[in-house]
């Protein structure tokens, strides 16, 4: 049975601009990676205040363009999705809304256009298409083990916290505002940029024993940086191990091992995966 010709178009757009494993969906993203990068390029040159002197007409005109076209692209996928609250309310949905806000934010408050910015977050939908689903697959590797290690690694930074508050408040009792350690919050402050390694250098110890917690401080320092990432590593060793285990899937026409259950086409050769189990 042949569908009317509105879901026709609704459906027709929304492979194109949904699907990233087509060839039209491919074309697409390729053009809005571009325009992506365009854009934030122009806030990029538009910070500098020479270029935003000389061409501030030109880059402001530019700025709309983008912004009106995204915007445009912003509601067509929400007429063309079958599900507009579930695309709405879903992590990139939030991405492509904010996208465009700051422009028209900066009608009223001056400057907010620079969040744009944000915009450069929508590179990650289409990564897949220049094959860096690799690199997409790793990143949620990486998460995935992050999520997983979150409680071993919020213990962690807790027993930090703590030890950076004592060391702060014997250094405050120790060296005293007259050596610049004016409050036990600014001496804390003082603990935390010790024990990570920074050394800014707007303060520090002038008394022996002072300068002897700082040492030791400096030193547990060095092994307190690897604590997080032993246990990340741990996580993702053990993530590895499981990732071997499951079944793989691959295109029957190309052999692309990229393809999962989900996909409909293949994202190498556009062989149709609808009847493929």
């Amino acid at each position: 049975m042949n569908l009317p010709k509105q879901s026709r178009w609704k459906t027709k757009w929304f492979q194109i601009i949904f699907r990233h494993d087509t060839k039209n969906g491919r074309l697409f993203d390729e053009l809005l990676l571009v325009m992506i990068l365009l854009s934030v390029s122009i806030v990029f040159v538009d910070s500098i205040p020479k270029i935003h002197a000389k061409y501030q007409t030109p880059l402001y005109i530019a700025e709309w363009f983008f912004t009106l076209l995204f915007t445009a692209e912003y509601i067509v996928r929400i007429i063309v999705s079958p599900k507009k609250k579930s695309y709405i309310f879903s992590y990139y949905g939030i991405i492509d809304f904010t996208s465009v806000i700051p422009t028209y934010l900066s009608l009223v408050f001056i400057g907010s256009q620079y969040l744009i910015i944000i915009r450069i977050l929508r590179l990650l939908r289409v990564f897949r298409i220049l094959k860096l689903v690799r690199f997409t697959s790793a990143s949620l590797f990486l998460l995935h083990s992050l999520k997983h290690s979150r409680e071993k690694i919020l213990v962690f930074f807790g027993s930090v916290l703590i030890l950076v508050t004592i060391i702060g408040t014997f250094m405050y009792l120790i060296e005293g505002p007259e050596h610049g350690f004016k409050s036990i919050p600014y001496s804390i402050y003082w603990a935390i940029v010790t024990v990570t390694t920074v050394g800014y250098g707007d303060i520090s110890p002038s008394t022996a024993l002072g300068q002897i917690i700082a040492s030791m401080l400096m030193l547990t320092g060095y092994a307190i940086i690897a604590v997080p990432t032993g246990i990340i590593s741990s996580e993702m060793t053990k993530n590895q191990r499981e990732d071997k285990k499951r079944p793989r899937t691959e295109c029957p026409k190309c052999g692309n091992e990229e393809v999962s259950k989900e996909d409909f086409f293949c994202s190498h050769c556009g062989y149709s995966l609808k009847s493929y189990e």
